[in-house]
């Protein structure tokens, strides 16, 4: 009778033995997993499937909290006053964090595959676009300091903005100035009117 009870004991332990090393195998497989999630990954679950605004704190001290409209390789639109009067591209080098309830946080772990555009639309491709289609911006730089006008050229690392009154069309006798912005330096790009991203 005891030998039956130490060997029942002793299968229990191998069981928990056993059972401790599936979870530990588990528990590294999931770490192996989350490794593989990139930022663009999770952005994307989060503007796929979390209705919720988020909260982004940019380099320059400041902060937006808005709903995530669409996410592209290199930057982030937020839905400015619920998408109606338009948005706010943000370059992913301006972010310095996002913030999130946790139970979202936990559900975008698992992560989203981005479309096949989507992964291509670059910053600069977003930025030609608003040329094409002289859509009024506010740009706000690293320096706190802001420029409204239209972008008149995007190219591989800075663009050309000519100065006017937000409200005002981009008309030569209207512009107040030029300025050439480094992107580097761009923090946010305000859409003054609404223009479907993606």
């Amino acid at each position: 009778m005891r030998w039956d009870r130490f060997f029942e004991d002793l299968e229990d332990q191998l069981d928990s033995e056993w059972e401790a090393e599936r979870i530990a195998l588990d528990t590294e497989a999931e770490r192996l997993r989350l490794s593989r999630v990139g930022l663009l990954e999770r952005l994307t679950a989060v503007a796929r499937d979390v209705p919720a605004a988020v909260s982004v704190d940019l380099c320059d001290g400041t902060g937006i909290t808005a709903p995530l409209a669409a996410v592209g390789p290199d930057w982030v639109a937020l839905a400015s006053d619920g998408g109606r009067s338009g948005a706010i591209l943000v370059p992913w080098a301006s972010i310095a964090a996002i913030g999130m309830p946790h139970a979202d946080l936990l559900r975008t772990a698992h992560g989203a595959s981005p479309g096949r555009l989507q992964e291509r639309m670059t910053l600069g491709f977003v930025l030609r676009d608003l040329v094409r289609r002289r859509v009024p911006v506010t740009v706000a730089t690293t320096g706190g300091r802001t420029y409204t006008g239209t972008i008149d050229r995007a190219a591989s690392d800075h663009l050309d903005m000519a100065l006017h009154d937000r409200d005002e069309p981009r008309r030569a006798d209207r512009v107040t100035g030029h300025r050439l912005v480094p992107l580097a330096a761009v923090v946010t790009v305000r859409l003054d009117s609404p223009v479907a991203l993606v």
